[in-house]
């Protein structure tokens, strides 16, 4: 993956804090046990079980800690300190050591997917914004190291993220024409390109006088792959658009979010 194009989960990944507190982007060093056996990437959410950072799912079905950074420990091996972007999972020695960012007033950016078991990137939703939005189940990558943690498009009414706002700086904007569909939760457009895929959160906006952009209320709640140039259905909420003219299909696929209250161990009694 190469930024700004997104095209994988990769976990959770601190950029702020809330309020316009000063984000020093300090962590905490919390032990892992010898010879623990699950794996943990880096940007997953960890707990303390025991006084050791434990895996938690990146739903956070349980109280978090904070996002895993990456650990070091010494190499059994070697015998020399290994710092890594992941850990491995059975390691045998005593002085494993996770770097945790877990600060409780986080703002994290984040990938979207288009279900909670999918890696197929979608698009967070205006709709999104202010909302919550529930995290996936994928594992991470050896390979990279990364945590495959993201958040499920269209996911607002549960889920223990609260959307702060989109991620602009990846948006991917379509140019396409208004045919029919006022009202209804079928949007009719032409213009578009065969063969392109328009992903489940889409935002549809129509272009108005001066070229500005005015959200029709109406995001795609089924991803589409483009049949036809003149005549393509796309299914979304209901749209507001009422005259024939250009629309724009914008695909965020990053989000800004913040866990909810309760949902850092910090905050539990």
């Amino acid at each position: 993956m190469a930024y700004p194009t997104i095209d994988a989960a990769y976990g959770f990944r601190p950029v702020n804090l809330i309020g316009g507190q000063v984000f020093a982007g300090s962590t905490r060093n919390i032990p892992i046990a010898y010879n623990y056996g699950t794996a943990l990437y880096y940007g997953d959410f960890v707990n303390i079980a025991s006084g050791f950072v434990a895996s938690i799912a990146n739903t956070i079905a349980t109280p978090t800690v904070g996002v895993f950074l990456g650990c070091y420990y010494t190499n059994p091996t070697t015998k020399q300190r290994l710092w890594s972007q992941y850990y491995p999972g059975s390691v045998l020695a005593g002085d494993i050591t996770a770097i945790v960012a877990d600060d409780p007033d986080m703002v994290m950016r984040v990938a979207v997917t288009a279900a909670a078991g999918s890696a197929v990137i979608a698009s967070g939703s205006i709709l999104n914004v202010g909302a919550n939005m529930a995290g996936n189940t994928l594992t991470g990558s050896a390979s990279t190291g990364n945590s495959s943690g993201a958040v499920v498009a269209l996911a607002t009414t549960a889920g223990n993220f609260r959307v702060l706002n989109l991620v602009p700086d990846t948006q991917i904007s379509s140019s396409a024409t208004y045919v029919s569909g006022t009202g209804t939760t079928t949007l009719t457009v032409s213009g578009l390109s065969v063969g392109q895929v328009l992903p489940i959160g889409t935002d549809v906006f129509q272009v108005a006088s001066g070229g500005q952009l005015q959200y029709t209320g109406s995001s795609l709640t089924a991803a589409t792959t483009v049949a036809s140039a003149t005549s393509q259905a796309l299914t979304v909420t209901a749209s507001t658009v009422t005259t024939a003219g250009t629309l724009a299909l914008v695909q965020t696929p990053e989000v800004l979010v913040k866990i909810t209250f309760g949902s850092h161990r910090y905050y539990v009694a």
